[in-house]
């Protein structure tokens, strides 16, 4: 069986532009999959503006950038493994691609306020360093 990544990045390969889709009215299975496909591009996005604001942030401490880094890559490892089981559930069923994209949303939504959490807050009533994302 082949893993949900490799169908991602398909899809992905598939999509048409985001201004070409009509997601408000998408309805077939292929529409409705690269819809999501594009949220999640765009929830990615987000993530790495988050990611690297947090490694600027600290710049100065190269033990903290390595670590987040790191952290990082297991992120990518577990958001992979854990979003593959979820498309494993749905295998034998056509939800099963839009069922691990909205993993992959709600796993980088959550990443994405961990890594603002983390990295780009204080502990006072200092503004944070980028508004806090949407979850």
């Amino acid at each position: 069986m082949k893993k949900f990544s490799g169908l991602i990045v398909g899809l992905l390969a598939l999509q048409v532009s985001a201004a070409e889709l009509d997601c408000e009215n998408a309805s077939s299975t292929i529409e409705i999959n690269q819809c999501a496909a594009a949220e999640l591009g765009k929830i990615e996005k987000e993530m790495q503006r988050y990611l690297q604001q947090s490694l600027e942030q600290s710049k100065d401490d190269e033990v903290l950038v390595k670590a987040i880094k790191e952290s990082q890559q297991s992120w990518l490892e577990y958001r992979k493994s854990y979003c593959d089981a979820v498309y494993t559930r749905w295998r034998d069923g056509t939800i099963r691609t839009l069922m691990a994209l909205d993993c992959e949303k709600r796993l980088t939504r959550q990443r994405t306020h961990e890594l603002w959490s983390e990295f780009l807050t204080y502990m006072d009533s200092t503004k944070p360093v980028l508004p806090e994302p949407k979850q």
